[in-house]
């Protein structure tokens, strides 16, 4: 199937309103990665838009994709700047972003297939799973429930949190299930508007930032600093966001009609992902990943012509050198984002049961059962083990290795 720019042209005009169109499919997830993990949403929606272009370059132009915020990062990036501050966290990310290179090389050396041998759905279905559910935690306490003292615990009653978390939850569940066309692409978005409307109802929003801003700014960019523990924080997760791009890439490429792994070559495409995320971490922003909402865009118009997601990005990064919209992103209230976060990380946990399913796996199997159990809980008990002074592995870089590692040496035939 070819695509069906290369048989149409389009207008100027339409061809604006489609990147338009990809730029709001991503733009809830997006700005939401840097308002969970405490990094700039200006900064996001900038180095995501440069990140595309970047991906673009190095893939000769002939994929279709919008590099957008990671979630798989999440968890560790908030650590790493709550502790550390943001730019030990992009030394981190840059670090992750030299490992897809890394990645990228063994793809050229052994071939697709023998990589993908270390990471089956055996594997790779737990590792999801933990993803999601080492942030559920932290969703309730520190956007919904609050610590006395924090902003949270300040704003109004318990009760008047939870409407307006019910509210966005509602919202996305209707979308998601009912809404049809675009507006069904972008249920966090929506969500994200009907929670800001209530919550201005019950005057949580303090629109000072706004009034502060300046129409045109730069994002608050900030410089890299390099430190082991925050390296071996974020860098290891490289590993899970190397499956979730082969998985997108795939399903790019079904979409389009294309085999994007031997055309421009999975090893561009990896390439491409990790200089836009050095980029990233670079000027302080998340690490960037292929997102799946600008594939949902792609199947429904039928128009693949990756030049529209170059029009995208540049969009993107128009809008992050508005101040003014970059300070109106900063007032959405927590409980807002707690109500996006209980259903999204929850999808995303989802999404490794999904995996482990389609992968038709026996369960009656002892090997089966001894890899997933075995992930599942040292990948979520809090368990760290000290490799050398300020190297630390736990949570999922701990249940990666120890999944990759049983997932060869136990005979499957057990």
């Amino acid at each position: 199937m070819e695509c069906v720019v290369q048989e149409t042209k389009l207008s100027p005009w339409k061809t604006t309103i489609l990147g338009i169109q990809h730029v709001f499919a991503m733009f809830g997830a997006t700005v939401l990665v840097p308002a969970l993990t405490g990094l700039d949403p200006s900064v996001a929606l900038f180095t995501a838009g440069v990140g595309t272009l970047i991906f673009h370059l190095i893939t000769k132009g002939k994929v279709p994709v919008f590099l957008g915020s990671s979630f798989a990062f999440i968890a560790a990036i908030s650590a790493v700047v709550a502790d550390q501050g943001i730019a030990y966290a992009g030394g981190g990310i840059i670090v992750a972003g030299l490992l897809y290179l890394v990645l990228a090389g063994l793809v050229l050396i052994f071939g697709v297939d023998r990589i993908r041998s270390f990471f089956p759905p055996l594997v790779t279905g737990p590792m999801i799973m933990i993803i999601g559910l080492t942030l559920s935690p932290s969703i309730i306490v520190n956007n919904i429930v609050g610590v006395e003292g924090s902003d949270v615990f300040a704003m109004g009653t318990l009760g008047q949190r939870w409407i307006i978390v019910l509210a966005v939850v509602v919202t996305m569940v209707v979308v998601s299930v009912f809404v049809k066309g675009f507006f069904r692409l972008v249920p966090i978005l929506l969500g994200i508007l009907v929670g800001y409307i209530v919550s201005i109802l019950f005057g949580f929003v303090d629109y000072t930032p706004i009034k502060e801003a300046s129409l045109f700014a730069l994002p608050p960019f900030t410089l890299p600093r390099f430190d082991i523990k925050a390296i071996s924080l974020i860098a290891p997760i490289a590993i899970v966001t190397f499956m979730e791009h082969i998985g997108d890439i795939t399903t790019n490429g079904a979409v389009v009609g294309k085999d994007f792994f031997k055309d421009p070559g999975l090893h561009r495409t990896l390439i491409g992902d990790g200089v836009a995320t050095m980029f990233a971490g670079l000027l302080g922003g998340p690490s960037n990943t292929t997102y799946s909402e600008n594939t949902g865009v792609l199947a429904v118009t039928k128009i693949y012509n990756p030049f529209i997601l170059r029009v995208a990005a540049v969009f993107a990064i128009v809008l992050a050198l508005i101040g003014k919209i970059g300070a109106l992103l900063k007032t959405i209230p927590a409980p807002v984002m707690g109500g996006v976060s209980i259903l999204l990380f929850g999808m995303i946990a989802s999404i490794g049961i999904r995996t482990l399913s389609e992968a038709n796996l026996d369960f009656s199997k002892s090997r089966n059962l001894i890899v997933i159990s075995l992930m599942l809980v040292m990948g979520l008990s809090g368990v760290e083990f000290t490799i050398i002074q300020g190297v630390t592995l736990s949570g999922m870089s701990l249940a990666a290795i120890i999944g990759v590692i049983l997932n060869k040496i136990l005979p499957e035939n057990i």
